[in-house]
C-alpha cells in the first residue's frame, strides 16, 4: 500500500506538536516506507523498519516511534503483544500506536478468523472497538495511554511530558492585547520585549528567567522581568492582560479536572512549568486540584449542563442540545469546556469536526462534519461521532452515501462575533427568512425538504445569494425524508 501523504497517526503527532523536526522517529513497521521518507523530504531525522520492506535496518530508539496499523494485521494474539512491547522499549518518550476500527469492516472481509477476519486476498484484519485498543495498549504495557484520535493512542514515557502535553490541549487561542500607546523604552527594546509578552499570552503570568531564551538579556537591560513587564503594561491595555491571566487560570483549572481521567499527578510529579502556573493562579495545589473537582463533578448534574447551555455567549441552542463551531469551542463557559473534555479525554482529535454538539437531554458529545461549511450555503452532514459518556462508548455514522442527508441553516448562530464569513451568514439568512423558508422547520432539515420549500417559495441560491426563480409551486413527493434502515437520521439543528 502506497500513500501519496502522510499517515493519519503521523499527521496528528504533528499537529500536537510531539513530532517536531528537532526529534527523531522510528517507524516500527513501516511498510514502504512512504511517511519516513515525507518526513526526510523537509528535515525530519527519520528512519524505520519493516520485516518485508526493509529488513536490514536495525530498529534504533526514538524521541517519537510509530506503531501505525501494525497490530491489526497480526494474526497471533501473542506476536501482537510481544510486537507493542518491542516498540514501547525503542520510544524515548511517546509511542504512537493506531490500529483499524470496527467501522472500517466491509465486504471484502469475507471470513472470521480467530479475534479477526480473513479479506479476500487471504489477508488477516483484526478490527478493535476505539476503547478496546486503549484497554489492550494499557493491559499491554502496564501504562495508561492517551487517546490521540479515533483508532489512535499516544502511551508517554515520561509523566511530566504527558501533563504538559494535556494541559495544552485546553489552551485556548488568545491575541495578544493591542497597543494603545508609544514609549521609548518600548520601541527601543521592542524585539526583546517582544518574546515576554508572547510567553504571558500562552500561560498568562511572567516567565522564570530561564523559561524563554532571552530571559538573561531583559534581566540585564531592566533589572528584572517584572520591571520589563511594566514597559509593556505602558504601552497596551492593562485590562487586556488581566483577561489573559484570567482566561488562562480558566484553562488551567479545566486541565485538572480532566487530569482525573489519566490519573491526576502528585504535586512533585508536576513539571516545573505547570508548577509555576499553579503557583500563579491559585493559593495552593490542593485548593486548585478541589475546584477542578467542583467543576468535573458538576458536568454530571444535567440541570447545570442546561443552565451552561442557555447561558453561553456562543452557539446555537435547541432543545436537545448547544451546537458550537469548533473554532468557537473554547469561548463557551468552562462547565461546558470540561463536558466536551470528556469525551476528548475518550475519542482524542476528532479530525475534520465542524460543529460539536453539547447534548443537553442525555450526557453525550456529537462530532459532526460538515464539507464546505464556508461554501456551501446549507452544507450537508458527511460524518458523526458520538460519545457516550455514561457508556464510555464512540460510535461513528457515515452519511456519504444517503441522498438526503440532514443540512444546516442559519450557520451565523454557530460561530462566534469574529468568525470572518459571520455577516455574509447572516444576510442570506435574512433574506430567506423574508422569503418564508422557516415557516415549516420540520419539513426543511434535510436537503430534499429544503428544495421542496425554496421551489415552493420560488427562489434559488447562487452561493450566498438569494434570487427569485418562478412562481411558486406545491411541494411534491421530494419532502418525504428518507431513513437509514437501521435507525433515523439526527435532527437538523435547524
Amino acid at each position: 500500500m502506497r500513500r501519496d501523504s502522510l499517515s493519519r497517526p503521523i499527521r496528528l503527532a504533528l499537529l500536537h506538536e510531539l513530532l517536531t523536526p528537532g526529534r527523531t522517529l522510528f517507524d516500527y513497521g513501516c511498510g514502504r516506507g512512504d511517511d519516513i521518507a515525507q518526513l526526510a523530504r523537509v528535515g525530519f531525522d527519520a528512519d524505520g523498519w519493516d520485516p518485508h520492506h526493509r529488513p536490514n535496518v536495525t530498529p534504533t530508539a526514538a524521541a517519537v516511534v510509530n506503531l501505525g496499523y501494525v497490530v491489526n494485521v497480526i494474526e497471533d494474539p501473542l506476536e501482537r503483544a510481544r510486537t507493542l512491547q518491542s516498540a514501547w522499549k525503542l520510544a524515548e518518550s511517546v509511542l504512537v500506536v493506531s490500529a483499524r476500527l470496527e467501522d472500517e469492516r466491509d465486504e471484502a472481509h469475507v471470513a472470521p478468523l480467530q479475534d479477526g477476519w480473513v479479506t479476500r486476498r487471504g489477508t488477516f484484519q483484526k478490527f478493535f472497538s476505539h476503547d478496546e485498543l486503549g484497554g489492550w495498549i494499557e493491559g499491554t504495557l502496564q501504562s495508561q495511554p492517551v487517546a490521540a484520535g479515533l483508532g489512535v493512542y499516544y502511551v508517554f514515557r515520561d509523566a511530566g511530558e504527558r501533563e504538559l502535553y494535556l494541559s495544552s490541549r485546553f489552551r485556548r487561542p488568545i491575541s495578544l492585547p493591542r497597543r494603545r500607546a508609544s514609549d521609548a523604552a518600548f520601541e527601543q527594546h521592542r524585539d526583546l520585549l517582544q518574546p515576554l509578552m508572547d510567553f504571558v499570552s500562552i500561560r498568562g503570568r511572567l516567565p522564570d528567567a530561564r523559561e524563554i531564551a532571552n530571559g538573561d538579556e531583559l534581566v540585564d537591560a531592566f533589572g528584572s522581568l517584572r520591571r520589563a513587564f511594566r514597559v509593556v503594561l505602558v504601552v497596551s491595555d492593562e485590562a487586556g492582560w488581566e483577561r489573559v491571566r484570567r482566561e488562562r487560570s480558566v484553562d488551567l483549572l479545566v486541565h485538572l479536572a480532566l487530569a482525573r481521567f489519566h490519573g491526576r499527578p502528585r504535586w512533585s510529579d508536576l513539571p516545573d512549568a505547570l508548577q509555576r502556573d499553579v503557583r500563579a493562579f491559585f493559593p495552593n495545589y490542593t485548593k486548585a486540584c478541589g475546584q477542578a473537582d467542583k467543576l468535573l463533578f458538576a458536568t454530571g448534574n444535567p440541570d447545570a449542563i442546561r443552565l451552561a447551555a442557555r447561558a453561553s455567549m456562543v452557539g446555537k441552542l435547541t432543545p436537545t442540545g448547544l451546537y458550537v463551531h469548533a473554532s468557537a469551542l473554547h469561548e463557551v463557559p468552562a462547565l461546558l469546556r470540561v463536558y466536551e473534555g470528556c469525551a476528548r479525554a475518550l475519542v482524542g482529535t476528532v479530525e475534520e469536526t465542524t460543529l460539536v454538539k453539547l447534548h443537553r437531554d442525555e450526557a453525550k458529545i456529537s462530532y459532526l462534519h460538515y464539507p464546505d461549511f464556508d461554501k456551501d450555503p446549507h452544507p450537508a452532514l458527511q460524518q458523526s461521532v458520538v460519545c457516550d459518556l455514561l457508556e464510555q462508548r464512540v460510535r461513528m455514522m457515515s452519511y456519504r452515501s444517503r441522498t438526503n442527508p440532514p443540512i444546516l441553516h442559519r450557520k451565523e448562530l454557530f460561530v462566534s462575533d469574529r468568525y470572518p464569513l459571520r455577516e455574509k451568514f447572516a444576510r442570506l439568512t435574512a433574506a430567506e427568512e423574508k422569503a418564508g423558508l422557516f415557516v415549516s422547520p420540520d419539513t426543511i432539515g434535510t436537503r430534499d425538504g429544503w428544495t421542496a420549500a425554496c421551489r415552493k417559495a420560488g427562489v434559488d441560491l447562487q452561493g450566498h445569494r438569494l434570487l427569485r426563480s418562478r412562481q411558486p409551486q406545491a411541494a411534491d413527493d421530494s419532502t418525504r425524508v428518507e431513513k437509514s434502515p437501521t435507525e433515523n437520521p439526527p435532527k437538523s439543528p435547524t
